[in-house]
């Protein structure tokens, strides 16, 4: 079958668009290992050893097939921020908009909680954090994502008072448990003998309690 001149079979002028179709899976899957290497590198060394040379090597690639899907360090640093949002933030958005009253969203939402995190993910957001503290891009990144996070509580706390109809304010109830549940996370990570489980669920009930008319 004749192909136009210089044209291979199996590219972009085949019908359909076959060979465009084929490399922009490539590329796609090669973004994705580069992502993947990443965040490999960045759980076992932290950000010491972070550079995309060093992600190219881990990932089998030239160094300039690194730069080719990511123009520098730091939009690569930004692809792992937005890659590991359904391993932490995506899971507590669907607890939150899922089926039934506020009870039942908050039963979710602590059985989500008081699941043990990765010990990769928790070195990610370390070494994400210490990142932030030297990028801006990194730091406005990472903000948005731990906004994004808050405000899914605030949205539990939303559903309470839609059901109550007293008027009270979601957002201080849904920042200060998202205060407490970042705390607790820390603390974990240094003492394991905290009840992680016990200590949310009685500053849920606290923060979900009738407010006391006044005198």
């Amino acid at each position: 079958m004749a192909t136009q001149a210089g044209t291979a079979p199996g590219t972009a002028a085949e019908p359909g668009g076959t060979g465009r179709t084929r490399a922009s899976a490539k590329g796609e899957q090669t973004r994705a290992r580069l992502v993947a290497a990443a965040r490999t590198l960045l759980a076992g060394d932290g950000a010491g050893r972070f550079t995309t040379r060093n992600v190219a090597a881990l990932c089998g690639v030239s160094h300039g097939m690194c730069h080719y899907h990511f123009a520098n360090r730091t939009d690569l640093i930004v692809a792992v921020v937005e890659d590991i949002r359904p391993e932490w933030i995506t899971p507590l958005e669907e607890a939150v908009a899922g089926p039934g009253g506020y009870a039942e969203r908050a039963e979710r939402v602590l059985a989500l909680l008081t699941r043990p995190e990765s010990p990769d993910l928790a070195r990610l957001h370390a070494a994400l954090h210490w990142l932030a503290l030297n990028d801006e891009r990194v730091r406005a990144s990472l903000e948005a994502e731990y906004a994004r996070w808050r405000s899914a509580f605030v949205r539990l706390f939303r559903r309470l008072a839609e059901e109550r109809g007293d008027g009270a304010d979601p957002v201080p109830l849904g920042e200060a448990f998202a205060a407490a549940v970042d705390g607790l996370a820390a603390i974990g990570s240094l003492d394991g003998t905290v009840d992680a489980g016990r200590v949310l669920r009685t500053l849920l009930d606290s923060l979900s309690a009738p407010t006391s008319p006044e005198a």
